[in-house]
């Protein structure tokens, strides 16, 4: 007769069940297991990483890039020739990519902590390559197709780096649980000391971080320079179709100091408002002129493109998403907008009294007015009667001779120059991409009485940076919402900074000796105390030892025999599977039970 003593009585868990079944199929609890993870499954954590980290970068990309949606989107449509929402299913895809990544970097990350073995499910290892691939195809196309573009991560971490250097430091500290784990509670080996030596390395370049970080906001609040004045980019396109004049009326309400254009010529020479080569996306050429769509805009005389609807496409297209906030009477002016000359332009800026600026295209090879673009829009520009001060002229052809006929327009340059060029033509004024505006150039253009006007500028913080850099002037498509920041997001004079920095890496050094010092005091307390416990979860049906170099027989079926009325087996035998690798039961736990 013997007594047959359950090694294990097992408890439900939940949560572990579900850890494991979601990551890696493992549902059962024999398939558990606290092995160290293979090779293999490493290297599909370590892909995992990458694709996380990459996703990062990637959303972080198209979140500082909604400044300049709208150019994207007119970017693709002169390659494609047909006008669609490319950002949609970009934004639409990264979010459903980068939820997923997440979810199972929280889930691997929860493995780790929990001395679980990584084997991440063959259909999540489809998932993580074809997010990595297609994350991967995706950069390499932007930096193909809008290469320019990088140019705002560098831009926005002016403004975001201070605070993504908080956020940073916290989740590298939160990060040191899982490193004191598994550094402390195993054995010293070469992969923990080096995983060891990483850790510090990063987390002593995030303390000295702060010495790389330059931001123009980072100022004290009495250097402010004067809020910098808005211009009406094609009017407020946003609210109403581009180059229109009920769009530039709408800036107007919205406080603009200016107003921005572009100017082409038609056949018999006026100039008027069209920012594309052809009128197919802004226009319903291809109902009155369906031959003729592709044919560049310069090519039709001022009769055919006075007949031409410029409003439709916007209320079909609702390249914005502001039309449903439209009332009907809006709907109905945007309607019935037509082509606008300069002319017509000048009047409204004479009237509002405000200063012009325009871009001008020189009409095709073929065109009558070929030699006389110039000559065309100086004479539309005087036969205004708007000052001549108040026009910001930036073509370059003929500019001397433009000088000597109209000394008072205001030159202006398209174009980053030296000092010393600007001044031998005679410029006054640039207007620049934000990307060119870097600080030394700006308080050397505020230093010898050059002003800048910065395009183009749709996002506060975009508006901020420039703002604490001294710019003058920013050319916007949203004059509505820059006209809702009256003051720099935020602004910090470098002492404060300073003490924040300082005070954030002294937490953080604290918070991690303390958590190294939490985890190692509870090792060193089980190992004095002379307790043996086993961990449940080591326990399974088809389970190896810990350490799988250890030759220790596969144990199919656990059981203490021990005969009626016999005190034998119980600390012996525990000490044996103790020395087999067994280190995480309780003889206490033990539940008894009389077979007969």
């Amino acid at each position: 007769m013997v007594k047959h003593q359950p090694l294990q009585v097992y408890e439900r868990q939940l949560c572990l069940s579900c850890l494991t079944g979601i990551y890696g199929c493992r549902w059962k609890r024999y398939q558990r297991s606290h092995d160290d993870t293979t090779i293999w499954e490493s290297t599909w954590f370590f892909l995992l990483c990458c694709s996380f980290f990459l996703l990062l970068v990637w959303s972080y990309f198209w979140w500082e890039a909604q400044n300049d949606y709208n150019e994207f989107n007119w970017l693709l449509y002169n390659r494609s020739g047909e006008w669609s929402d490319g950002i949609l299913p970009i934004l639409i895809s990264t979010v459903v990519c980068f939820t997923y990544t997440a979810f199972l970097m929280v889930l691997a990350l929860c493995h780790i902590a929990l001395g679980q073995q990584l084997n991440l499910y063959w259909l999540h290892k489809i998932g993580v390559l074809a997010v990595f691939i297609a994350t991967i195809t995706g950069v390499v196309s932007i930096d193909n197709l809008w290469r320019n573009e990088w140019d705002i991560v560098l831009i926005s971490l002016q403004f975001t780096g201070p605070f993504l250097h908080i956020v940073a430091l916290a989740a590298v500290t939160a990060l040191g649980w899982l490193v004191a784990g598994l550094v402390v509670r195993g054995e010293r080996s070469r992969f923990q000391m080096g995983l060891l030596l990483l850790y510090l390395l990063v987390l002593l370049a995030l303390y000295l971080a702060p010495l790389t970080i330059t931001s123009p906001c980072l100022m004290d609040r009495s250097s402010l320079q004067p809020r910098p004045t808005v211009t009406g980019r094609r009017g407020s396109p946003m609210l109403a179709p581009e180059n229109t004049l009920m769009s530039f009326n709408k800036a107007l309400q919205h406080g603009v100091s200016a107003l921005e254009a572009d100017v082409a010529i038609s056949l018999e020479g006026v100039p008027f408002l069209m920012r594309d080569r052809t009128l197919k996306r802004t226009t319903d050429v291809g109902r009155l002129f369906p031959e003729r769509q592709a044919d560049d805009a310069s090519l039709f005389n001022w009769t055919e493109l006075r007949s031409l609807n410029s409003g439709l496409w916007f209320l079909k297209e609702d390249p914005f998403g502001t039309v449903s906030s439209m009332t009907t009477r809006e709907r109905n002016r945007v309607g019935n907008q037509s082509v606008c000359s300069l002319a017509e332009l000048l009047r409204l800026a004479l009237r509002a009294n405000c200063s012009v600026i325009f871009s001008l295209r020189r009409p095709p090879l073929q065109h009558p007015r070929h030699h006389f673009w110039i000559n065309d829009t100086l004479r539309t520009v005087q036969k205004s009667r708007i000052p001549l001060s108040k026009v910001m002229w930036t073509p370059d052809s003929e500019r001397e001779k433009v000088q000597r006929e109209a000394p008072q327009l205001q030159q202006t340059s398209q174009e980053k120059l030296p000092m010393l060029q600007l001044q031998q033509r005679g410029i006054t004024a640039l207007t620049l991409h934000y990307s060119q505006a870097q600080d030394p150039d700006i308080r050397q253009f505020l230093k010898r009485n050059v002003s800048l006007n910065v395009y183009t500028v749709n996002e506060p913080w975009l508006f901020s940076v420039l703002w604490c850099s001294g710019v003058s002037s920013v050319s916007s498509e949203a004059p509505h919402i820059l006209r809702k920041v009256p003051f720099p997001i935020w602004t910090m004079s470098p002492e404060g900074y300073c003490l924040i920095w300082i005070a954030a890496d002294l937490v953080s050094f604290a918070v991690i000796v303390g958590t190294f010092l939490y985890q190692n005091y509870h090792v060193i307390r089980w190992k004095a105390s002379g307790m043996r416990s086993y961990n449940p979860e080591q326990i399974m049906l088809s389970a190896v030892v810990r350490r799988p170099s250890r030759n220790v027989n596969i144990m199919k079926e656990k059981l203490i025999f021990s005969e009626v009325n016999s005190d034998v087996g119980s600390t012996d035998e525990l000490s044996l599977y103790t020395e087999n690798g067994y280190d995480r039961y309780t003889h206490g736990t033990l539940g008894q039970s009389d077979h007969f």
